[in-house]
């Protein structure tokens, strides 16, 4: 007999001994301390009697109140010794107790695990429920709406009156394009999904400002090729057609013209038009040459925008900010104080480094300094802001003018190639700088405000 039989046998001998000893005593009164003493010790040894025998059931509430409250710190040992069942039935509620505690550990690692990914991915990603209570929220999603902080849906009213009601409202797209006030274009999709019963809607956006940037890159190389060919193809036997022209014009024509004037000893012909002949012959070797000139032009004008097409691919390198900054300031700051034009270099005490082709991005740098220098021919105090600094995980390089800004109407136009608003430009700076910039994984942008100046962006 284990130990657990051996305490209910005891007990319950104790309680016979006791019973019988109140049942002996009597109702005599000169006993009656003696019988008020063994009325409380059969009580207590009663109470003790029943709380042995529960004690199973007790050992079954914790357990499963440890389930439910998830306190896997409880452990169940103070009974083992009373026999072999009980230690048995001990272990299984530890073992149980341990393989919860480890599913809730791998639970809580999975969920951190996601969380860190979900904050780092690049997409951003928003939950709300039904009441627009805002569940999740990550840094790219915080980024690209411009905001710091977003715990109801109601909150990007202030900025996107119209984004709330087309993310929950009856006529809400599956998917759509949307601009955000800094220009970023966002691609959304939108789904709902129940989880034990309640509606979350999931949303996704993603900046798709330089795919569409690329698309339009593409478009404009292809139409550069398709250009160039055609007037290549034109041009090219013009010019040599024109070449062979003047060649037949010089040793066929003129070199056998008779002079305008007697020479001494020579009886020349007679051609009472002589004059009329030559300079009709001078004129037209004069429109020839014209012709031979534009047309060359014209050739090197479409040859030089090869380069639209045929920009290298960048040799990536870790490169200092500060350092290349000083580099390049360097090289315009004696035209600059020339044209009293003052420059401030601003740069983060922290060392900032780029991923990024040095030689792209001091061609980058340089052409937009130009174009900053360029648009304060006509301002007073002119200056210029070079500027490098953080965006979250982001580096930036800014070009800052206090010029004349950018009008409306060309401000979309900008980076369109040969688009340009100086009479001796090519339009082609800006182009090449932005594709240089996407090949590098970056982008350039620009903001600007009539009559107090520019801001060219790159953003790496």
């Amino acid at each position: 007999m284990n130990r657990f039989a051996w305490g209910i046998g005891w007990r319950m001998a104790l309680l016979g001994i006791l019973a019988g000893t109140m049942v002996y005593i009597g109702p005599a009164s000169r006993f009656m301390p003696l019988l008020i003493v063994t009325s409380l010790l059969l009580l207590m040894a009663a109470v003790n009697l029943y709380q042995y025998v529960t004690g199973i059931n007790r050992k079954l509430t914790y357990f499963l109140e440890s389930v439910r409250y998830s306190d896997f710190a409880i452990s169940f040992n103070a009974d083992s010794k009373l026999g072999p069942s009980f230690a048995q039935l001990n272990q299984q509620f530890n073992e149980v107790l341990e393989a919860f505690r480890q599913a809730r550990a791998e639970k809580e690692a999975n969920l951190q695990y996601l969380n860190t990914i979900v904050q780092h991915v690049s997409v951003g990603l928003l939950a709300f429920d039904a009441a627009g209570q805002v569940e999740l929220v990550n840094q790219a999603a915080l980024r690209l709406l411009d905001t710091y902080r977003l715990r109801l849906l109601t909150d990007l009213a202030d900025q996107y009156p119209d984004l709330p009601a087309r993310l929950t409202g009856p006529d809400r797209q599956a998917a759509f394009a949307y601009t955000t006030a800094s220009g970023n274009d966002l691609a959304i999709r939108t789904t709902d999904v129940r989880l034990r019963g309640r509606l979350v809607t999931l949303v996704s956006l993603q900046n798709i400002r330089s795919e569409l940037q690329q698309k339009e890159v593409d478009a404009w190389q292809n139409l550069t090729k398709v250009l160039r060919h055609e007037i290549m193809n034109s041009v090219t036997p013009l010019v040599s057609l024109t070449g062979t022209m003047q060649a037949i014009l010089e040793h066929d024509i003129a070199a056998n013209l008779p002079p305008l004037d007697n020479t001494p000893g020579i009886a020349p012909p007679v051609l009472p038009n002589a004059a009329i002949v030559h300079e009709a012959v001078n004129d037209l070797g004069d429109a020839l040459s014209t012709i031979a000139q534009r047309g060359e032009g014209i050739m090197r004008f479409v040859d030089a925008y090869r380069n639209f097409t045929t920009i290298p691919a960048p040799r990536m390198t870790t490169l200092s900010v500060q350092a290349l900054m000083q580099r390049v300031a360097g090289l315009v700051r004696s035209e600059f104080d020339s044209r009293h034009i003052i420059m401030t270099l601003m740069q983060p005490a922290d060392q900032l480094v780029i991923h990024a082709d040095e030689a792209q991005v001091e061609m980058i740098l340089l052409n937009l300094l130009k174009n900053a220098g360029e648009a304060l021919d006509k301002t007073n105090n002119p200056a210029i802001r070079f500027e490098a600094l953080l965006d979250g995980n982001r580096t930036m390089i800014e070009v800052t003018d206090n010029g004349p800004g950018i009008e409306p109407e060309a401000l979309d136009q900008i980076f369109i190639p040969f688009f340009t608003t100086k009479k001796t430009g090519s339009g082609i700076g800006l182009s090449l700088s932005r594709q240089m910039m996407q090949q590098m994984g970056g982008q350039l942008t620009v903001s600007t405000e009539v009559g107090r100046g520019s801001t060219f962006r790159l953003l790496f």
